[in-house]
């Protein structure tokens, strides 16, 4: 239900961006835990989709890597640069040239730019994708069936669908950059951090981690526990410093260590205790490598940069290593983990 009202929103907002200057919309990628099958919070489901960005007609996107970030968490920004159109036929007798029309010329036929100096910006193209939404809905017949409700956030579109009081649909729309032809993307996800500049992206893996699944779930066999595994390791986490996502990560590595004929549901527990050891080890050793990260065991059905399929593993727990006190708390909370 939530891919046909996406597809149907989808449909609807490339129509109203026909022959413009914006960025190009493409289809939308389910990601996250609710997509994959292990929410561990039934009754308030967030359906994340990322719809990733095509650069406008006439431009080309360019990232830049800025730092390397906190963890696994590289952030760039995205110059976008105008490029020579006069040489393509079609679309010389469609569009001016940014590159060689004279200013004042471009200006008169210019739409407001979602860039901040050079850059694409967060924030711009949110609330652009917020107004198209809100434009796009009136026009749709979702309006005729559904309530739209739109929820705040600055860096993507979220939004509640209600039909009745029992039926409620919560969606977050994210905006993603493609690097290559990769399942990589520069996403417009928070961060932890308090405060993330507005030209700033971040790479994620979100969608290379539901190609992952995917692969697993043909693989796998029925009624198989690696899902049930992971719900149940996002509700013990609650109220402890380990993230769903390095409990993600270790279930990730077992899966691809362990044959998918000992992830039957009656080896439930024993997979959970598999979980428990694997992450007791990392945190003595304080050193958990990134999934993605110069690992020769993820499936070729997940298409990486090859600069991250050669690149050195990379320690998610490196913070450990480097603070004592905050590894002498993991290894506290580990222990609480084990009693949970």
């Amino acid at each position: 239900m939530v891919n046909d009202l996406v597809d149907t929103l989808i449909f609807y907002l490339r129509n109203l961006l026909l022959d413009s200057f914006l960025p190009v919309l493409q289809p939308a990628i389910d990601v996250g835990s609710t997509f994959e099958g292990w929410s561990s919070c039934e009754e308030d489901i967030i359906y994340r989709v990322l719809v990733p960005l095509k650069p406008p007609r006439g431009h080309a996107f360019h990232p830049e890597l800025i730092d390397a970030g906190v963890g696994p968490a590289r952030n760039f920004c995205i110059r976008v640069e105008p490029v020579c159109t006069c040489t393509d036929e079609q679309l010389a007798e469609k569009m001016l040239c940014f590159l060689h029309q004279p200013e004042e010329e471009l200006r008169r036929n210019q739409e407001p730019s979602l860039c901040t100096g050079s850059y694409l910006d967060v924030h711009k193209t949110a609330d652009w994708f917020h107004q198209l939404v809100k434009a796009s809905w009136v026009l749709s017949p979702l309006s005729s069936q559904w309530r739209l409700t739109f929820l705040p956030s600055s860096r993507s579109c979220r939004f509640q669908l209600a039909k009745d009081k029992t039926k409620r649909l919560n969606i977050e729309m994210m905006f993603g950059v493609q690097q290559g032809f990769s399942d990589i993307f520069l996403s417009s996800e928070s961060t932890e951090d308090i405060f993330t500049p507005s030209t700033m992206w971040l790479e994620s893996y979100a969608v290379a981690e539901a190609a992952f699944f995917r692969h697993v779930a043909r693989q796998a066999p029925h009624n198989s526990c690696h899902l049930k595994c992971l719900q149940v390791c996002a509700r013990i986490l609650v109220g402890t410093t380990f993230s769903t996502s390095t409990m993600k990560t270790v279930v990730m590595h077992l899966l691809t260590i362990f044959p998918m004929s000992r992830w039957h549901r009656r080896d439930l527990v024993p997979r959970l205790q598999d979980i428990m050891w694997f992450l007791r080890c990392c945190v003595e050793n304080k050193r958990l490598d990134h999934f993605f990260f110069g690992n020769g065991n993820v499936p070729d059905e997940v298409v990486l940069p090859r600069a991250l399929r050669t690149a050195e593993p990379l320690n998610l727990f490196q913070h450990l290593a480097q603070d004592p006190d905050a590894h002498a708390e993991a290894l506290r909370e580990f222990m609480d983990l084990q009693d949970r």
